[in-house]
C-alpha cells in the first residue's frame, strides 16, 4: 500500500513538472511570437525614431545637393563672365570646393544618424552663406561688365606684332645695359628684334595721339590713347600707316618697323602707360597667351641684358 502512495506521488511530481516545463515553453514561444509580430513601447519609439532620422536626412540631403547644384551654376557663370572679359580660361576654383566634398563624404561615413543630421545641416548653412555670397559677387561683377561694356577692348592686352614663337622678344622691362652708352639704365619698355618692313599691330582700341618725326632719339614713333588711362607707344619704326586723331582697333596694322632713330639694329620699342605711369607691357599680353606661355617669355625676356635703344 505505501510503494502504491509513494508511486502514485511520484506520478504526480512527474506530472506537475511536465505541466511546469510545457507553461514555461509556451510562454517563451509566446513572447518570443509577440516579439517578433509586435514591438514594445521602447522598440517602437527606437523604430519610429530611427525613421524620422531617415526622412530627415533624405530632406537635408536633396536641399544639400540642390544647394550644390545652384553654388555650380553660379561658379559657371563667373567661369563664362571671366572668359567673356579676358577672353581665356580661368584658373580652376573647383579643385579646393571638390576636396571639401569628398572630406565630408568621408567624414559622414563614421557619423551615427543624429550626428550625421547635425553635420548636413551644419553643411547647408555653410553653404547657404557661400551661396549668398557668391551671389553678391556674381551680381558685383555682373554690374561692373555693364558699366565696362566694350570698354575692355580698350585695354592692351596682345603683343603689337606676330610672335607665335615668342622669340622675337629680345629685351625686357627693367634695368638693362644701355647698347651706346654702356651703362645700366632704365628700360621703360620692351624690344623686338624683328626686320625692317614688319607689319606693327594696335595692342587695343584707341585715338591716334602723336605721331613723332624720325629726327628723336626713339625715332618715329606712334602713341596711341586708349581713353581709360592707358596709352602706348610703338618706336623706331620705318613708316607709318594711320593718321592723328584717327580711330583704331586691336589688330589694326598702324605702321611698319624700322631703326630709326637712337637704335642698335632694326627693332620694335614697345610701350605701355597707365595714368602716366609706365608698366610691364609683358604683363598685357594675356589674351593671347596661356600660363605656360607666359612664363616662358618671361624667361625670354628676362635672359636679355641689353637693350637696343
Amino acid at each position: 500500500m505505501a510503494q502504491a502512495e509513494r508511486a502514485t506521488r511520484r506520478r504526480g511530481k512527474y506530472r506537475r513538472t511536465l505541466q511546469i516545463l510545457t507553461w514555461f515553453g509556451a510562454a517563451v514561444l509566446y513572447y518570443t511570437v509577440f516579439s517578433l509580430l509586435f514591438d514594445t513601447p521602447t522598440e517602437y519609439e527606437l523604430r519610429h525614431s530611427t525613421d524620422r532620422l531617415k526622412k530627415e536626412y533624405e530632406t537635408l540631403l536633396k536641399e544639400y545637393d540642390s544647394l550644390a547644384m545652384v553654388v555650380d551654376n553660379i561658379v559657371e557663370r563667373d567661369r563664362n563672365i571671366f572668359a567673356i572679359m579676358f577672353d581665356s580660361e580661368p584658373y580652376d576654383f573647383d579643385s579646393e570646393y571638390n576636396n571639401q566634398r569628398v572630406g565630408l563624404h568621408e567624414l559622414l561615413l563614421t557619423k551615427s544618424n543624429s550626428e550625421m543630421s547635425e553635420t548636413l545641416e551644419s553643411s547647408i548653412n555653410k553653404l547657404e552663406s557661400k551661396l549668398s555670397s557668391l551671389e553678391k559677387s556674381y551680381n558685383t561683377l555682373d554690374e561692373e561688365l555693364q558699366i565696362v561694356g566694350t570698354k575692355r577692348n580698350s585695354i592692351p592686352s596682345i603683343q603689337p606684332i606676330t610672335n607665335h614663337e615668342l622669340t622675337l622678344l629680345t629685351a625686357a622691362y627693367g634695368t638693362l645695359m644701355h647698347p651706346f652708352y654702356r651703362t645700366l639704365q632704365e628700360h621703360q619698355g620692351v624690344d623686338y628684334a624683328i626686320p625692317e618692313g614688319t607689319r606693327i599691330f594696335a595692342t587695343a582700341d584707341g585715338v591716334i595721339k602723336e605721331i613723332k618725326g624720325k629726327n628723336s632719339t626713339s625715332g618715329i614713333t606712334v602713341v596711341i590713347d586708349h581713353r581709360n588711362g592707358y596709352t602706348t607707344s610703338y618706336s623706331h619704326l620705318q613708316s607709318v600707316k594711320v593718321k592723328r586723331g584717327q580711330k583704331v582697333q586691336r589688330g589694326d596694322i598702324i605702321a611698319l618697323s624700322g631703326n630709326s632713330g637712337l637704335s642698335l639694329a632694326p627693332h620694335l620699342h614697345y610701350e605701355v602707360r597707365y595714368n602716366g605711369t609706365r608698366r610691364d607691357p609683358i604683363h598685357y599680353f594675356f589674351m593671347e597667351l596661356t600660363p605656360d606661355e607666359y612664363q616662358r617669355i618671361m624667361r625670354i625676356a628676362q635672359s636679355g641684358m641689353q637693350s637696343f635703344d
